[in-house]
């Protein structure tokens, strides 16, 4: 359990507690919760907390308020907002909160919006610079892909010809080698009819009589 401490506030427990309830201001929270969170830091009652910056130190960051209840006013506008320029300019606001704006005195929300506006355009050429790059780089990617591509493609028509003209080529050889084993099988039935034909043949020869005598 925190201790609550009874001695005087000091320019950093002032400090602490204008930084952790404009934060609050400025995301949508309430100054409830900023009491609370700083209690817990400095190790004071969140009553205490309140009636310091109430009676005291909330005179000093008047403007800083304005500021922050402005800045709270743009992030829920800007929330609602899905476009891309919604997009930019929350990277802007999230410039402008990094800067830590309301601990700096002498400058207005104008002259400060200014300068993250300036440092935004900065990053963003930057950023559109790179962008380009990237893009010029993929554009060259792509043309040699394509290039690789169309070179497949005519090696690939290439060896389909051959492939067409080596089974054209092969049907053909087939073609001729079914017709040979078909004349040769013709040529050797006749040959073999012709042998029988000489056998079944009967053979005579003239006696001594001049009679022709068969001979078996």
């Amino acid at each position: 359990m925190t201790a609550v401490r009874q001695d005087a506030w000091s320019v950093d427990d002032d400090l602490i507690l204008a930084e952790v309830t404009l934060r609050h201001i400025r995301d949508g929270g309430t100054q409830l919760s900023a009491f609370e969170e700083v209690g817990e830091k400095i190790g004071r009652t969140s009553a205490a907390c309140g009636f310091r910056w109430n009676s005291c130190v909330r005179k000093k960051y008047d403007e800083a308020i304005s500021i922050a209840k402005a800045q709270r006013q743009k992030r829920s506008y800007y929330k609602k907002q899905p476009s891309v320029v919604g997009l930019q300019v929350a990277s802007l606001m999230k410039v402008e909160e990094d800067s830590n704006y309301y601990k700096v005195e002498g400058i207005s929300e104008e002259s400060l919006s200014m300068e993250a506006v300036i440092r935004f355009l900065r990053q963003w050429k930057g950023t559109v610079q790179e962008n380009s790059r990237q893009l010029k780089m993929l554009e060259k990617e792509l043309r040699e892909k394509d290039e690789e591509v169309e070179h497949l493609r005519l090696i690939n028509e290439r060896l389909s010809k051959q492939v067409n003209e080596v089974q054209t080529d092969y049907r053909v050889v087939n073609d001729d080698y079914k017709a040979l084993i078909q004349i040769m099988d013709r040529a050797r039935r006749l040959a073999f009819l012709n042998e029988e034909e000489e056998e079944s043949k009967s053979r005579f020869k003239m006696d001594a009589n001049g009679n022709l005598e068969r001979i078996d």
